[in-house]
């Protein structure tokens, strides 16, 4: 009797032992699932919000303060539309009269027209508000510190391509200006001019022993984009080798970045997966990052060997970046480090050319259509310069190329909108933006008001630049070629000399017109250029 109820007491024991054994299993199973559930909710609140609530809460204070603009769609916003009708005005070029503003920017357009000037579009879940009074650009362009660059939609374009000082704020920011600054002081220019007319020259001469019958037709576009690279890699690096490669590349990484910034961005997805597209721009910029480190490599080498640095931007930059590591006595992160000196190159590069090619190819078709002012040009060329060799000071000199280079830049910018973004709450004028903002200038516009630039806004008129950029409009904030503010292009000088340069050169010894193949059709692929490239027809002046 004993034994038996020893073993039911040893029985109960053990079932007891088992029983809470499996209710602890159970009550953490649960406590998991809790955590779990709680995980997921706190996950989907944080979706939610960004993909729909914040939002909708930046465009009801948008609304309030009298924008109006299409109701955010999730998501996507307005940019199915906007590529729908961009898709269809670039289906086919235009008459070369017609007004390329509703063919580059048809969304804004129609926006503007619904709604009005105070109104706004969706890039995707964010709002871009679209600025055209002239005090508000005015304080956008002053105030870099509330309105900053677009780091988030364009992270492969600050990434990739505009790379240094492009992408950079606040205190880096002036670190890096400070220093890249004297390679484009007057004087370093002035040494680059002998660069720009031996490339130009080479090539001018090869057209012109190409003349059959006294002309040529070339597509000026891509010859100009090519050009104005190997003029870069020559006043920007020396004598180099791979400069050719570097371009093909840059090319190859500009045409990914506009893909990626024509689509919906997703983080994470859009950013870090290894996708074909994030591993083949990963792949191009490691190329061209190994190329530019060997470069300035090898230059440092010399240095240590007792060299200088050179005179060309790469050696004023280092120089530059020597005496400041020398004037902090080697504090840590005094001046740039190697990766950060490669990336102003890139930026010397890409901006150097890009812009210049285009802004030379565009002169050229207007100085097709508009033959009274090539002449006056080339007469103004001819009595500086005859058939004589240019040079710094007279190149300055020349009123009437300035002008034409000026209306070019009015109608056919570079960049067709400067934008900016608030990632805190700023105060704009009367105005309050939120965080989230994207506040877009629409420089295609500005540049045609004809309250600001008169009733012939949209024709081809330099005579209104005869006394500079300030009295050539009502406000010098509604022409933005080259940015306004502290963070104006600082190579603009070096951009326009050696658009200047070029141009003279040509007028001294060609006319030219447009071939009857040209076909209108301007598009942005960062920078505006001829869709179906710019033939243009040269006969040589002493046939």
């Amino acid at each position: 009797m004993h034994t038996g109820l020893c073993f039911l007491c040893v029985s109960l024991c053990v079932t007891g032992s088992s029983w809470l054994a499996l209710t602890m299993e159970v009550l953490m199973y649960k406590s998991i699932m809790a955590s779990c559930a709680v995980v997921f909710l706190l996950w989907a609140w944080r979706v939610l919000n960004w993909a729909w609530l914040t939002p909708k809460r930046i465009e009801n204070r948008l609304r309030q303060q009298g924008f109006r603009g299409n109701p955010y769609r999730l998501m996507v916003g307005d940019l199915r539309e906007s590529s729908t009708l961009l898709k269809e005005t670039m289906s086919k070029p235009i008459n070369i009269s017609d007004d390329i503003v509703s063919r580059l920017m048809p969304h804004v357009v129609k926006t503007i027209d619904t709604y009005g000037k105070k109104s706004f579009t969706w890039l995707g879940r964010m709002p871009r508000v679209h600025i055209m009074e002239p005090n508000l650009v005015k304080e956008i362009m002053a105030n870099y510190h509330s309105f900053q660059k677009n780091h988030h939609v364009n992270n492969k374009l600050s990434k990739f391509l505009l790379t240094g000082t492009g992408s950079l704020e606040g205190h880096e920011w002036a670190k890096h200006r400070k220093l890249i600054a004297p390679s484009f002081h007057q004087e370093k220019l002035k040494n680059m001019l002998p660069a720009f007319y031996a490339c130009y020259d080479e090539h001018l001469t090869k057209w012109e022993e190409s003349c059959k019958n006294g002309s040529i037709e070339i597509d000026v576009y891509p010859t100009f984009d090519r050009l104005t690279s190997q003029v870069i890699s020559r006043v920007a690096f020396g004598p180099i080798s791979g400069g050719e490669r570097i371009f093909e590349l840059l090319k190859d990484l500009i045409e990914l970045t506009v893909e990626v910034m024509r689509t919906l961005y997703i983080p994470i997805w859009s950013d870090v997966l290894p996708t074909k597209r994030n591993q083949k721009m990963r792949a191009i910029d490691k190329e061209i990052r190994d190329r530019f480190r060997t470069i300035i490599n090898s230059r440092l080498m010399a240095v240590k060997e007792g060299k200088n640095c050179g005179d060309d931007l790469l050696g004023t930059l280092l120089e530059s970046n020597f005496k400041e590591i020398e004037r902090q006595g080697n504090k840590k992160n005094a001046g740039l480090c190697l990766d950060e000196i490669i990336s102003e190159c890139k930026l010397f590069y890409f901006a150097g050319q890009d812009t210049t090619g285009s802004l030379l190819a565009w002169t050229c078709v207007l100085l097709c259509r508009h033959q009274d002012w090539q002449e006056q040009a080339r007469e103004e060329v001819l009595q500086l310069f005859g058939k004589e060799k240019l040079d710094f000071n007279r190149v300055q000199n020349l009123k009437i190329v300035t002008m034409i280079l000026n209306e070019v830049l009015r109608l056919y910018p570079p960049v067709i909108e400067v934008t900016k973004v608030t990632y805190e709450e700023a105060k704009l004028g009367d105005l309050t933006i939120p965080a989230g903002v994207q506040l877009m200038m629409p420089s295609m516009l500005l540049h045609r008001d004809q309250e600001m630039w008169g009733k012939d806004a949209e024709e081809f008129n330099p005579g209104r630049f005869a006394e500079g950029i300030s009295k050539a409009t009502k406000s010098p904030f509604f022409y933005l070629p080259f940015g306004l503010g502290p963070r104006i292009c600082i190579g603009q000088n070096f951009a326009l000399l050696q658009a200047k340069m070029a141009l003279a050169m040509i007028l001294q010894r060609f006319s030219f017109q447009l071939s009857p193949s040209y076909a209108h059709g301007p598009f942005t692929m960062l920078t505006l250029q001829p869709q179906y490239g710019a033939q243009v027809v040269f006969h040589k002046l002493d046939c």
